[in-house]
């Protein structure tokens, strides 16, 4: 616990934790709650004094539990602890439930002090201990996968880690986007049968007609096209994992075969007789509410109790903006190594327009438009022009931006030269209608010059026609 904050006028504490905190590297002290919030959001502190009478015990508990829970999130092992008077324990007992990790009773004394301070350390050695032992379960290349500071997100991953070793069939659950394929994966690869197939099979692309044969084969001649045999996804898997997403589009045909084999692991292809076997893990994966699909008839009962043995909600991003810094530095370590660019991280008000965006395509939209603006890049940070605007307003830079303050002069220049280019184009085919031809004659360039200036910005001509 090295950064330390106080939250209290009082100026004793303050030097009582220097004195007495054997590995402090900074102390702050703010005097006021909501402040001093703002300041944990900004860069986490992981040991935080406050006084009892920040909080408002009668009247404002659920508040309370927010804001105990607003600490936590942008730090998950920092402590909490409570500067109360003798006679107010039980106001102090009301925090400690709602989630405070101890108090301390004023006037402070060294000797309280330094207890406190020690079982925190405890407490703190025994969580990253637990990390380190999580961390040494999963395979080197998915160590940045698994790491989390959402609460929701982390027991995920515990359930993976449990289930893994397992043969059990799993469901995973989640909005469009949120991972679920790329959790089947990691699920496979720390199975006892990571090196056997994994098998992936999106029922949702597959129409009606063919998902039969794509998950279990058919027999020469079985239907107009079959000119040879074919062996279905469970064959292929054998003594590996098959993954089916999207279980719910399935039509009701499949849905009796797929019990079949859950129940005993036994199918025939299509248009043959000869009874198959497979060992094949399966794991299930959809965005759907089977539970309405199955009150509505279109999903079977049975077959529902059978997928939904080992089930893992997966929140959306939205719920886990703590841990956008980590994923962007993920996908962006992943992009240098395919595009080899000198790129080194987010310009600060991408950065803040990130955490208040809604992300309704989950992570998968936070790896695309990454991507894309990595590709239009030319500076060594990614700038808000470069990502789409209802994402990240953009009004342009200005000489005065603190922003610049980062950038070599010639970095500089060119993000200048860029913003006019674009506003120019854009302010160019708004007064002519989209028209290239008389823009490019109005701006003295060729329409191939125009062209290539709004494929680089990104501009299309549509969305300024009438």
């Amino acid at each position: 616990m090295d950064r330390v904050l106080i939250i209290s006028s009082s100026p004793d504490m303050v030097s009582l934790v220097c004195e007495n905190h054997p590995n402090l590297s900074d102390c702050v002290q703010i005097e006021t709650l909501p402040a001093a919030l703002q300041k944990h959001q900004q860069t986490p502190f992981d040991l935080i004094f406050a006084d009892l009478e920040q909080f408002d015990i009668v009247s404002d508990k659920p508040l309370n539990n927010e804001t105990i829970l607003s600490f936590k999130k942008n730090n998950p092992v920092a402590k909490l602890i409570l500067i109360a008077p003798r006679d107010a324990i039980r106001d102090t007992f009301h925090l400690i439930k709602a989630g405070v990790d101890d108090y301390v009773t004023h006037p402070v004394s060294k000797h309280e002090l330094q207890l406190v301070l020690a079982s925190c350390r405890d407490v703190v050695s025994h969580t990253l201990e637990l990390d380190y032992l999580r961390d040494h379960f999963w395979k080197a290349e998915w160590l940045g996968i698994v790491r989390s500071r959402n609460p929701a997100m982390r027991e995920v991953f515990e359930k993976i880690r449990a289930v893994a070793p397992t043969i059990a069939t799993v469901l995973l659950l989640g909005e469009t986007g949120t991972g679920k394929g790329l959790l089947a994966r990691l699920t496979h690869w720390h199975s006892l049968r990571s090196d056997k197939p994994f098998i992936a099979v999106h029922c949702g692309a597959i129409t009606e007609t063919l998902i039969e044969s794509e998950l279990f084969g058919h027999e020469q001649g079985a239907f107009t096209g079959a000119i040879r045999k074919k062996l279905g996804k469970f064959e292929v898997a054998r003594k590996g994992t098959i993954f089916l997403d999207e279980i719910g589009t399935i039509a009701p045909s499949v849905q009796i075969k797929l019990l079949q084999v859950l129940q005993d692991g036994t199918f025939s292809r299509v248009g043959g007789e000869e009874t198959l076997h497979t060992d094949a893990r399966i794991i299930f994966a959809t965005n759907a509410n089977l539970e309405m699909l199955v009150a509505e008839g279109h999903f079977r009962k049975d077959l529902y109790y059978r997928v939904k043995i080992f089930p893992i909600e997966i929140p959306p991003l939205k719920e886990r903006i703590e841990d956008l810094p980590h994923l962007t530095e993920a996908f962006l370590q992943k992009l240098h190594q395919r595009y080899n660019k000198p790129i080194s991280g987010l310009h600060p008000s991408v950065v803040e327009a990130f955490r208040t965006y809604g992300w309704p395509g989950n992570v998968r939209e936070l790896e695309n438009v990454l991507e894309r603006a990595y590709i239009l890049e030319r500076s060594k940070m990614l700038m808000p022009q470069n990502f789409p605007a209802d994402m990240v307003p953009y009004d342009g830079f200005g000489v005065n931006d603190r922003s610049m303050e980062t950038l070599s002069l010639a970095e500089a220049r060119q993000l200048v030269i860029e913003d006019f280019e674009k506003r120019y184009i854009r302010d160019l085919l708004a007064r002519n209608k989209g028209r290239i031809n008389i823009s490019a004659q109005e701006a003295r360039i060729t329409p191939r010059q125009l062209n290539r200036l709004m494929n680089r910005y990104a501009i299309g001509k549509e969305n300024f026609k009438e």
